[in-house]
């Protein structure tokens, strides 16, 4: 999804950044784009470009055979996470969600907070500010909604990135400390307005942060500012 207008994260969502990739750091030492993660101060590396009634970006929803939403799409409900212990399944779930937003059915307020509810409940590794960033400002929100605009996201596969994997096997006691797994997922993202029911695609990957704990059902910990393959 698109990204919202910039806003300078306060001291709490500093502390909060820095904790989640102090937790991941533990078995992702060798992620690309880690380090940035952990001293960036501002949400603007978090960002990514919002598509507009006159330009195409990826999101979830019913799509036509063309994999572009069907002008006939019905309005989606809010996205709700799934009760899984499985990282990748959570994993893929949560990529469809952050890529996916309609805004004939729902406003950006309700949006944000359907997203936090996947959030983890260890404030110490929740990172609120990655997610936002994915979701358009109220004013572009509102302009896309004008337009009807809505989009859909098809998930292709997740996986555990190579470096996750050999640090966790060299060293598998130290995802018991937090239980965060990085999970890099890729797809499609489709979106459509009024006036153009075929829309545009274009592929999608990005790099989640995946609390997994053995006593509850997987959370979002926070949206990786680089992707690790």
């Amino acid at each position: 999804m698109g990204s919202p207008s910039s806003n300078p994260g306060g001291a709490s969502r500093v502390r909060s950044r820095a904790l989640l990739g102090t937790a991941v750091l533990v078995v992702l030492v060798a992620l690309a784009g880690l380090a940035a993660y952990l001293t960036r101060d501002g949400r603007s590396s978090s960002k990514a470009a919002v598509p507009t009634a006159s330009s195409s970006s990826p999101s979830p929803s019913a799509t036509s055979p063309s994999g572009s939403p069907s002008p006939r799409s019905h309005p989606r409900s809010l996205p709700a996470p799934p009760g899984t212990h499985d990282p990748i399944a959570f994993g893929n779930a949560a990529a469809e969600a952050l890529w996916s937003y309609d805004t004939r059915a729902y406003s950006q307020a309700d949006l944000l907070a359907a997203l936090h509810g996947w959030l983890t409940t260890e404030a110490k590794y929740a990172d609120p500010a990655s997610v936002d960033a994915l979701v358009p400002s109220p004013v572009l929100w509102k302009e896309m909604a004008a337009n009807g605009q809505f989009a859909t996201a098809k998930v292709n596969e997740g996986h555990f990135p190579d470096s996750f994997t050999q640090a966790l096997q060299a060293n598998p006691g130290t995802i018991t400390q937090a239980y965060v797994y990085a999970v890099t997922v890729s797809g499609k993202q489709s979106i459509a307005w009024n006036g153009s029911p075929a829309g545009g695609a274009e592929s999608r990957v990005t790099t989640l942060a995946v609390q997994c704990r053995p006593s509850r059902s997987c959370a979002l910990a926070g949206v990786m500012p680089s992707v690790a393959p």
